[in-house]
């Protein structure tokens, strides 16, 4: 397993549109993908429904936690996603 904290930076927190880039991006790879609240709450990266019902806004730190394969890859991917803010502006 592999794991990584970040913060999510963009505005408007995990509306529709970052929900699926995020699932699409986790889709590309074959690892299971979830993304875990500070509150403990779960979902699965590959849901957009699963990240939309999390209600991450901005300021909210996030664990990305990958398991099989491309695991490292995946989770790195999606850290770059979140910190280029989504391409949000």
């Amino acid at each position: 397993m592999f794991a990584q904290t970040v913060t999510i930076q963009n505005e408007q927190g995990f509306h529709v549109r970052p929900a699926q880039l995020f699932s699409e991006k986790a889709g590309q790879f074959g690892a299971e993908v979830h993304l875990k609240t500070s509150e403990g709450r779960t979902a699965d990266c590959k849901s957009m429904l699963e990240l939309m019902t999390l209600g991450v806004e901005q300021g909210a730190v996030v664990t990305i936690e990958a398991n099989g394969d491309g695991e490292q890859e995946v989770v790195e991917a999606l850290i770059q996603l979140v910190e280029s803010k989504f391409g949000e502006a």
